[in-house]
């Protein structure tokens, strides 16, 4: 079982369903329709049929942004398992390659309802600069949808947790969930 004290979690990808807001975002402002979600088998997006480099950077600067008209939705069970952990674990890291915490910390308040003092957001701006946030504040597993970062983080001795997502189907030799029942599992809440 891991303790609270020694998890943190990633934001897009394992409790937000931003993959969904992505193809959201591609149809309703840029006519594109033929984006599924079990479609997008790279992390990097660019190699997404039918989307030009300059369409996905203004898409991605729609999230980053929050210049969007649809829903950032959280994935399932994300807000009852985190709202458990806050009552009896406070406060809970998330850590973030988005170069900005400000907007991940509203939707945090306004979508899993955790209370301000019960969660920490940590934007990085960079995948490979988690690794010593997290190092820093004595984590020891990290849930994370990014292989690449995975295998970062795991030789630096923090034990990732990857979390299910059609772009991480390549081998790994990590602990893996299926969804957020199966993450509850692993942690100690008693």
């Amino acid at each position: 079982m891991i303790h609270p004290s020694e998890l943190a979690f990633d934001i897009d990808g394992v409790i937000a369903d931003t993959m969904t807001l992505f193809i959201d975002i591609a149809g309703k402002n840029f006519g594109i329709h033929d984006i599924r979600y079990e479609d997008i088998k790279e992390y990097s997006l660019h190699g997404i049929a039918g989307i030009d480099a300059l369409t996905m950077v203004k898409i991605i600067d729609c999230i980053l942004g929050g210049k969007y008209s649809g829903t950032l939705d959280p994935l399932d069970g994300a807000p009852a398992v985190l709202q458990k952990l806050n009552q009896k674990h406070c406060p809970t890291l998330f850590v973030t390659a988005r170069p900005d915490a400000d907007q991940a910390r509203e939707w945090i308040l306004n979508t899993l309802s955790l209370a301000q003092e019960c969660f920490e957001v940590v934007a990085t701006g960079s995948f490979d600069d988690k690794r010593e946030v997290l190092l820093s504040r004595g984590i020891k597993y990290f849930v994370e949808d990014r292989l690449e970062t995975c295998f970062t983080l795991s030789k630096a001795g923090i034990h990732p947790i990857v979390f299910k997502q059609p772009w991480n189907r390549k081998p790994h030799p990590f602990c893996e969930v299926e969804n957020w029942q199966e993450l509850e599992s692993l942690i100690f809440l008693g």
